[in-house]
């Protein structure tokens, strides 16, 4: 019987050869690639066409959700099992709206991981248990509690969410430009329709609700600085 081919998307160096270390345990598991960001796990993801992938939320460059959408549309036989030191709602619910079919704290026990794996492999979903035994209540309020906010983060493109998420991490114009491989102008235009479908019109603004929408963590090192 084949091993389940598995990438890690992670962007902690020491957190990502813990899951390999433990993975490698499993014979019934291999881990075919990391990823230390979410652009690089997309990429991978569709080279190397993983079963699962086990992906980090809070990354640079490219969040976990918007890469699980990306995974989703390029490699739709590949599996997405969330990892998140977090168990907000507003990041589960927005990891399933974006295809997971999993959620896992980071906090779980290593036999949670691998159960997770083989239950997503098997074609079942998994939650960690402290989620599994409120999700049937969120599901079920997830469209009154989040839905105006879910419907302004679904106007977006998936380049524009990119966009936003470099915009909160304090990047620049120049450097968001450089980091997508687009022209300046072209990234102004994309600021000015994210700032006219969300009716925000300062960076401090869009990158507190970046962080509402689960699009960053509150805990990411922002400097909103003007765009260049």
């Amino acid at each position: 019987m084949n091993p389940i081919t598995v990438l890690l998307a992670e962007d902690h160096t020491m957190v990502r050869e813990g899951f390999r270390a433990m993975l490698a345990l499993e014979r019934d598991i291999e881990v075919v690639g990391e990823a230390k960001d979410g652009r690089q796990a997309v990429v991978m993801t569709s080279r190397l066409k993983p079963e699962i992938v086990l992906m980090d939320i809070a990354m640079p460059l490219l969040n976990g959700l918007e890469a699980t959408r990306q995974v989703m549309k390029l490699v739709p036989s590949t599996k997405v099992l969330v990892l998140s030191a977090h168990s907000d709602d507003a990041y589960i619910d927005a990891a399933i709206e974006s295809g997971a079919v999993g959620f896992l704290l980071k906090q779980t026990s290593s036999s949670d991981v691998c159960r997770a794996i083989r239950e997503i492999h098997a074609g079942r979903r998994f939650f960690s248990p402290s989620i599994s035994r409120r999700l049937g209540q969120l599901e079920s309020t997830t469209t009154r509690r989040v839905g105006a906010l879910k419907d302004r983060v679904a106007q977006l493109t998936s380049r524009e969410r990119e966009v936003l998420q470099l915009i909160a991490e304090g990047k620049a114009n120049k450097e968001t430009a450089v980091e997508l491989g687009i022209g300046i102008k072209t990234v102004e235009k994309h600021r000015e329709h994210l700032m006219e479908k969300l009716d925000i019109h300062d960076t401090a603004g869009l990158t507190r609700y970046a962080i509402g929408a689960g699009i960053i963590e509150s805990s990411v090192q922002t400097t909103t600085r003007s765009s260049s």
